[in-house]
């Protein structure tokens, strides 16, 4: 038996993020792929979709990243100028990717939404950083030393949420395993979340059972299709349902949802990932 949904799995520190993924999809028989990778020896949130749920990958890579780092400081610093110095990292920040990265090491810009110090003792101090996805919290950790004046590094990272996943809401390898190794399809199955909650966070767009059967086979989204919808730009990703919630596909809108009227003509979106076939679109 095969599966489709999005499996939030608390990721150990040692293996891959690529590992990780690949042990779950043996253990429940299905394709995989996974979202915001981890260094092997960075724990947390590790979002892992599963069957058609894979298609999520580009919208669930540009989800916000929450962290809890902590860093070593190369001397004693008074812990009120090691807090001023962390505030300074709010907003949008240079980066330029570690040596170990296997990305091209190019300057680029990333957006800190949120810093704090959570603890200090002695050298050791323990930061929470909510920001955008692609930021290198070891860089970032590597910079406050530079601000301070006394070099620091990263000795441990934990990532505590995914857009609106939480490391509350995830399971461990352990327990998948034993769940799949009782044969227990109920346990499994609570396990996995659908593709609908991966899309909380942008537009929707609701469509009419004809309008959801003719995006499934490859139509273009027109008004006449639409019962309702919430506000969008040009080029924005959309996500089209059904009036029960069900996610028919990903789309990029072609025009801003101010200047077309529900039910009129004229084309709103074009699916870029579609979830469902014709024959299901509205089961």
């Amino acid at each position: 038996m095969s599966y489709t949904g999005v499996l939030l799995v608390d990721k150990p520190r040692g293996p891959s993020s690529h590992q990780v993924a690949a042990w779950v999809g043996d253990m429940l028989k299905s394709s995989v792929g996974h979202s915001g990778t981890l260094d092997p020896m960075v724990s947390g949130v590790l979002v892992v979709m599963l069957g058609k749920a894979v298609r999520l990958a580009p919208l669930l890579l540009l989800h916000e990243k929450e962290y809890v780092a902590c860093l070593r400081l190369h001397a004693d610093i008074p812990r009120d100028q090691v807090e001023e110095a962390v505030k300074q990292f709010t907003g949008r920040i240079y980066q330029r990717p570690p040596r170990r990265s296997a990305v091209k090491r190019a300057l680029r810009i990333r957006v800190i939404h949120r810093i704090e110090l959570l603890d200090m003792q002695d050298r050791l101090v323990l930061i929470r950083v909510r920001c955008e996805a692609g930021t290198y919290i070891r860089s970032l950790c590597v910079h406050i030393g530079r601000v301070l004046g006394c070099g620091s590094q990263m000795i441990e990272l934990r990532r505590t949420r995914s857009g609106g996943f939480s490391v509350e809401d995830t399971y461990t390898l352990h327990e998948i395993r034993d769940a799949v190794e009782r044969g227990d399809e109920k346990a499994i199955r609570s396990m996995l979340l659908p593709p609908e909650e991966a899309i909380m966070d942008i537009p929707k767009i609701v469509v009419r059972p004809g309008a959801a059967d003719a995006v499934a086979r490859g139509a273009v989204l027109a008004g006449v299709g639409i019962l309702r919808c919430d506000p969008f730009v040009r080029g924005q990703s959309v996500a089209i349902v059904t009036e029960e919630g069900k996610l028919v596909a990903l789309a990029e809108a072609v025009r801003d949802s101010a200047k077309f009227v529900c039910g009129e003509p004229g084309f709103v979106a074009k699916s870029t990932r579609v979830f469902v076939s014709p024959s299901n679109a509205n089961t």
